[in-house]
């Protein structure tokens, strides 16, 4: 299962977006985009001086939207993590790419080059409303989206991505811009 990037579009970074199932992070390369239905930011250029950052506390399954020079978070949401195996990456990172009414590709296990399935945005897409990919490595994406599934909030369900409610996601992505830093711990 993957994101798809709409045709035309810069790679943020020259990497594609993966999102879902896959050995490592989210998921595997999506193929060649045919069609454009995402809206996209793709400057790459992070803010002069981040006031926002958010907090993501993995073993608490909850998402902190901070602001510099402020002790305790401005808001707080719960979140799904990554399974055993598929883990949600620590570290320090910055949100690379911003997309809104994402779609959402299920790939062949056998053959990652062959979509099965393309849920186009809407009530029952995986990625929900957003998407904030803020990790990737060769092949491979982690981000910050919604879900259709708010009932498995709290729990380790994922790819490794970090799922929210919708309405959570919205408000995430509208306090965020690319470059904000995103600290994930355990």
């Amino acid at each position: 299962m993957t994101f798809r990037r709409p045709r035309g579009v810069v790679a943020l970074l020259g990497v594609g977006l993966l999102v879902a199932a896959g050995a490592g992070g989210c998921g595997r390369p999506a193929p060649k985009a045919d069609h454009e239905t995402a809206a996209r930011l793709t400057v790459p250029a992070p803010p002069a001086r981040p006031t926002t950052y958010l907090v993501i506390r993995v073993t608490a399954r909850r998402l902190d939207l901070m602001k510099e020079g402020v002790a305790a978070p401005i808001a707080s949401f719960p979140i799904a993590v990554g399974r055993p195996g598929h883990e949600t990456p620590t570290g320090r990172f910055r949100v690379e790419e911003m997309v809104e009414h994402p779609d959402f590709h299920r790939f062949d296990p056998k053959d990652p080059t062959r979509v099965l399935e393309r849920v186009p945005p809407g009530p029952w897409n995986p990625l929900g409303e957003r998407w904030i990919g803020f990790a990737h490595g060769e092949g491979w994406t982690v981000g910050i989206h919604g879900t259709p599934h708010p009932e498995l909030l709290g729990r380790a369900v994922s790819g490794g991505c970090v799922r929210m409610r919708n309405a959570d996601v919205i408000r995430v992505y509208d306090e965020v811009v690319l470059g904000t830093p995103v600290i994930v711990h355990h």
